[in-house]
Order: C-alpha cells, then sequence, then structure tokens
C-alpha cells in the first residue's frame, strides 16, 4: 500500500472563505488570488471553489493559460505585471490584464503592435518599496501610459506594508489619496489584511485582491486565528502512526537527542517529515492532532518521519497505535481543526509557507 500521507483540499471552504470576503467587502468586486499555484493547493484544485470570484489575481503567464483552459472567461490580473515584450503577445491572446509598475513596461507596451487595447493597473510605490511608481512620478507614468493607442483603461493601485500590524495604513493611504484623488479609474488597494481590517481601504477599492484569506489563514495571526476571521481550513495534511515506542526516563530521541524523556511515556512515529512539507524547524511542543485529540511533537523532525506524545491520549482513555489517524495541519474527520498559522507559528514562519512547501511527493485529493 502507498504511504499513509495526505493532504486534501475542502472546496467548501475555499467557497466559504471567497463569501465572507465578499461580505468585508460587499461594494467591490473581487480577485482571487492564486499565485504560487493558489498557494500551494493548486490552481485546478481550487478553480471550483473560487470560481465565483469577479477576477483571478496572479504572476505567471502559464498559471493564467491554465485558468483559460479551464473554462473562465473571465478577468485575469498578471499582479507583477509583463517581463519582456513577447508576454504582451499572449496578454493580447489571452485577454489579460496587467500591472504597469515601471518604465520598461511602459516601453514594451509603447511598441506592441495589438488591434486590442490593454487594460493596465498602475502601481504606485505608497511605501512598501518593492514594485511601483514613487508618488511623485505616477502621474507622468499616468500620462504616458493615457497618450498610447496599445492601452485602454487604466486603473489604480497599491499595497499597504502594515495592513496586518499596529502600524496600518494610514500614512500609506494618505500618500495614495492625495496624488490619485483626481485620477480617472478604477482602484485595488485592499489585500487580505486591509479587505478584513481596514474599512478605509475597502471603501476606497473597486476590487479587492484577498489572497490568504481564501485559504483559511489568518493575515493577522497571532493577533487573530482564522477562526475569528470567521474562515475555514482549505488544506489537511493527514497522516498515520506507523509505530511506537516505549521510553524510560533518561532515554533520548531522534536524531542530536534533543528531547529526554523524565518519566515513562509512550510515543508515536508518524509518515510526515521535512521533505513532506512539514517544517523542520518544528521541534518538541509543536501542536498536533492524534485521533482528533490534541497533543505535542517531540524532538527533531526528520526527513520522513516525526514523533508525537501520546501521553495525553492515554490519560484521556483514547486507545493510539499503529494506523492512528494524525492530523498535521487542518481538519479532522469529525471537526477538530489545527489552525496552520499556530503550526507555522513553531517553525517561526507563517501559514503562507506551509502551504506554499507541501512536497509534490505528497498526494493531494480534493473534496466537495
Amino acid at each position: 500500500m502507498p504511504r499513509p500521507i495526505q493532504a486534501t483540499i475542502h472546496t467548501a471552504a475555499l467557497r466559504a472563505n471567497l463569501q465572507r470576503a465578499r461580505q468585508a467587502a460587499p461594494e467591490s468586486r473581487l480577485w482571487a488570488v492564486v499565485k504560487a499555484n493558489a498557494y500551494g493547493h493548486g490552481i485546478e484544485r481550487v478553480y471550483d471553489g473560487l470560481r465565483g470570484a469577479d477576477g483571478f489575481a496572479l504572476l505567471d503567464l502559464d498559471e493564467a493559460e491554465r485558468l483559460r483552459a479551464l473554462g473562465w472567461r473571465g478577468p485575469i490580473l498578471l499582479l507583477e505585471g509583463v517581463f519582456e515584450p513577447r508576454d504582451l503577445e499572449l496578454c493580447s491572446r489571452l485577454g489579460l490584464w496587467h500591472t504597469v509598475h515601471c518604465d520598461a513596461q511602459i516601453d514594451m507596451l509603447a511598441a506592441h503592435k495589438t488591434h486590442v487595447p490593454h487594460r493596465v493597473f498602475l502601481k504606485m510605490n505608497s511605501g512598501m518599496n518593492r514594485l511601483g511608481f514613487a508618488p511623485q512620478r505616477l502621474r507622468a507614468a499616468w500620462n504616458r501610459l493615457d497618450a498610447l493607442p496599445q492601452v485602454d483603461e487604466i486603473s489604480l493601485m497599491t499595497h499597504f506594508s502594515d495592513a496586518d500590524g499596529p502600524r496600518g495604513i494610514d500614512a500609506q493611504l494618505a500618500v495614495f489619496q492625495a496624488v490619485c484623488a483626481d485620477l480617472p479609474g478604477e482602484r485595488s488597494l485592499a489585500n487580505s489584511a486591509a479587505t478584513l481590517r481596514h474599512p478605509a481601504a475597502v471603501a476606497l477599492s473597486d476590487w479587492v485582491r484577498p489572497g490568504i484569506a481564501l485559504y483559511g489563514s489568518a493575515p493577522d495571526h497571532p493577533l487573530h486565528d482564522a477562526a475569528g476571521w470567521g474562515l475555514q481550513p482549505t488544506m489537511t495534511l493527514a497522516t498515520r502512526l506507523i509505530a511506537t515506542q516505549t521510553l524510560e526516563a533518561g532515554d533520548t530521541l531522534g536524531y542530536g537527542s534533543t528531547f529526554t524523556a523524565t518519566q515513562p511515556m509512550r510515543i508515536g512515529i508518524a509518515a510526515c517529515g521535512y521533505a513532506d512539507g512539514y517544517p523542520r524547524l518544528c521541534g518538541t511542543g509543536t501542536p498536533v492532532l492524534v485521533e482528533g485529540r490534541r497533543t505535542r511533537t517531540l524532538g527533531r523532525v526528520s526527513m520522513d518521519m516525526l514523533a508525537v506524545d501520546l501521553t495525553p491520549l492515554e490519560q484521556a482513555g483514547t486507545a493510539a497505535g499503529v494506523g492512528s489517524a494524525v492530523t498535521l495541519w487542518g481538519r479532522t474527520a469529525n471537526g477538530e481543526v489545527l489552525g496552520i498559522d499556530e503550526v507555522a507559528a513553531h517553525a517561526g514562519t507563517l501559514g503562507y509557507e506551509l502551504m506554499c512547501a507541501l512536497a509534490q511527493r505528497v498526494p493531494v485529493v480534493c473534496e466537495a
């Protein structure tokens, strides 16, 4: 039989999270952000759950082609725009909208031969300092685009650096408003954190563009968890115990002997390791569910295995042994949830990274 590890994508949860984002921005249209192969879930796997969006936003042309192949005929936005002139040919053929964040991209458009003008999103660098025109240069860029016959409608966008934290968005929002107030065109300002936390950004957004929230992760963890925002987990990583061991006081466990038993205890060995995408930095104490009951990992995560403490199950009278179900993150069969953000925090990272790091060797299934 195959190794017992498996990831499950929950289509109903994707739909529910999409609806939650709409509730936060009822007057805005909504981009479902599916970059990085839908945050590791797989574009083809999330399509049914997210096809109720008004458009899809992503980075790669091959991902846009996959969406069109699935039958999507609505808007698709390239969040980083084009990378070379020939990309514009595919934009013309597939009807893609694209971000313009630098002069080189305007130069490419000026040289592009097309019968159908392009819809572009002009990006301002309002303080994130990654992509976009500086505020004092945005109007000149807008004028250049407006003069091109290759360009149809110009929308305006920016990205907030601190929508998930105490610094907030006020300073960036003020910069954007000061420069763009009298410019025509639709606006797109709000990512997941801004959509859920900042009504002022939503009020100015003709398009919101939630990403991580659609996949059941809180954009501002640990201030809020996913359940606190009304979000449901969309990915479950589960496996089974393939062995048990009994430790005596003083026995050590795993590579580096980083865990030492202080009393007799029973442990389980689960078929999951860092080669499956589970973080190696999740040391002793990372939460895990065995037979739906919360317990902890022990020692170092190996390439293919990790150890779990069976003591809480024995204290509760729950039997556990070879074949027992282990949930690394997500939802158990009986509805218990272990948030991916909580697991990620024990590795000093974010739920985003765990989703995107799911290894190719892990079988993935979809459930309605």
